[in-house]
């Protein structure tokens, strides 16, 4: 890699977001904790400091070492970065007198500054901070002030050190993207050639380098980021390519043909392995939702362990990680984040299959996989569908698993998804599914009474998953639904929908 932004994490909430913002520019960016600085520095055009929530005057401060940085690399340092970079070098950070929380606008900009270019006054920024500078650094030149906060940017002279109180990353700073550019593209000298059409070239060309004639073999799941992978590598190794598709019986509703079709459209060598039975047999009796998610993830690696030892000498196993969980399983060790989960794409496999790992998609944030996948003109049908849980309709039967409740919720499922497609909502929603609950319900079907199952709809909006929120589906969409899925569905009288976000719910139910 060349050209790259190096973003030191500490532990803000925004850091992913930050290099969101800097990839969107096409410029490569990634984070790295605070603590682990690389040794070798050659490969990057700039640096970024990130926010956190901690204090620069609390004991536990995290403390970088930017001796091959500051004044050797163009640096900009955000927040808590640029309070670092004041408190450490002469400067006074000290407790905010006012909140300096939420919006605000510059009413001060240094003329003829590269670092506020077509920037004006009057340009509202995002605050999040307790503490404040007070009295900057030496050497430091101020270049924008708030009503509130008088230093709330400033460079160093003689050197290419920029720093702001306010988050340029998030959108609520409506400049943010243009002070990015000016710092990364005009004062960092960074090209903007970080592109789907490259990262392609790129890693295919890496793929067929590191892989060679090796056979390798990938569990897909139907979803985007598996089948972006799968494309990935069969471009680089062809028939050398072995894909194994479970069906673990609590997939959707024809999901298990309909995704092999789209498969072999695409030239993939895939084997369909239909599971349901076994899968079925090992849940028989169980409600508890961690022991479900276990025992699902152990039956898989069981399968896929299984049909991995039909294909003789495999060397790789290829898992469509993508860079958020790759963040989430290297973020900062003993520092203000704490490690999230360690991520393994097919539940964990075991030391036993003994084979090395590759994960072409592991630079890669969510839109960008998409992005990636629509410049290799992959079916927009896969790279435009929903997010679906591993555990698949298992977490979302609430109680113990049947055979007849998964065929309940698959029923109930597909009126609720064919609808939205129907009533082109579909791609508005980021997220949609059904929830089989676990009571009965009176109802009156004629002039009989019934006493049967009541289902949850759920649809969010989301960029990640991390938050959202609950789509406001028109009332006669949800309306016609609701009917549509009492007439249809036997065994179901009641439907309801979602409106909890997250937090404090989650978007599953289990």
């Amino acid at each position: 890699m060349h050209n790259n932004v190096l973003i030191l994490d500490f532990g803000s909430q925004y850091t992913q977001l930050i290099a969101r913002r800097v990839r969107e520019l096409n410029i490569y960016s990634e984070i790295i904790p605070y603590n682990k600085v690389p040794t070798d520095l050659s490969d990057y055009g700039a640096v970024i400091l990130s926010g956190s929530p901690l204090s620069v005057r609390a004991e536990e401060a995290p403390i970088p070492d930017l001796t091959k940085i500051k004044g050797k690399i163009p640096l900009l340092a955000i927040c808590y970065g640029a309070q670092y970079l004041a408190h450490f070098n002469g400067g006074n950070v000290a407790p905010s007198n006012t909140r300096e929380y939420g919006r605000a606008n510059l009413s001060f900009i240094k003329e003829h500054e590269p670092f506020f270019h077509i920037i004006n006054e009057g340009s509202q920024v995002w605050m999040s901070h307790s503490d404040t500078i007070k009295e900057l650094p030496k050497g430091a030149v101020l270049l924008a002030s708030t009503h509130d906060v008088e230093n709330a940017a400033f460079r160093i002279e003689g050197e290419d050190s920029y720093a702001i109180q306010f988050h340029p990353e998030v959108y609520h700073t409506t400049d943010g993207e243009q002070l990015l550019k000016n710092f990364l593209v005009d004062i960092a000298g960074m090209e903007q050639d970080w592109t789907p059409d490259a990262f392609v070239e790129t890693t295919i060309a890496e793929l067929k380098n590191t892989l060679g004639d090796d056979k390798v073999i990938l569990g897909l799941s139907g979803g985007v980021d598996s089948s972006v992978a799968a494309l990935l590598l069969h471009r680089a190794v062809g028939k050398n390519l072995y894909c194994i598709f479970v069906n673990n019986g609590l997939l959707r509703k024809n999901e298990f043909h309909d995704v092999l079709e789209q498969y072999e459209g695409m030239g993939l060598n895939v084997k369909g392995v239909d599971a349901s039975a076994r899968f079925l047999g090992a849940l028989a009796g169980e409600s508890d939702p961690e022991t479900k998610r276990k025992t699902i993830g152990r039956v898989f690696i069981e399968v896929f362990d299984d049909e991995a030892h039909k294909v003789e000498n495999a060397k790789w196993l290829a898992q469509g990680t993508i860079y958020p969980d790759v963040i989430e399983s290297v973020s900062v060790s003993g520092g203000p984040s704490a490690t999230i989960k360690s991520h393994h794409n097919v539940g964990g496999l075991p030391d036993y299959m003994k084979l090395k790992v590759v994960e072409p998609l592991k630079l890669l944030f969510k839109d960008e996989v998409r992005r990636v996948g629509a410049s290799m003109h992959m079916d927009p049908n896969i790279l435009g569908r929903h997010p679906f849980p591993g555990p698949g309709l298992g977490i979302r039967i609430l109680g113990d698993i049947t055979a007849e409740k998964v065929a309940m919720l698959q029923d109930v499922d597909h009126v609720f998804i064919k609808g939205l497609k129907d009533w082109g909502l579909y791609d508005k929603v980021w997220q949609a599914g059904a929830m089989l609950l676990p009571v009965n319900s009176v109802g009156v079907m004629g002039d009989e009474r019934t006493y049967e199952k009541c289902v949850a709809l759920r649809a969010v909006e989301s960029t990640d998953g991390m938050t959202a929120d609950w789509v406001n589906l028109p009332y006669k969409f949800l309306q016609k639904i609701s009917n549509e899925i009492i007439n249809k569905v036997k065994g179901v009288n009641r439907v309801v929908y979602d409106i909890s976000s997250k937090p404090p719910a989650t978007i599953e139910w289990e």
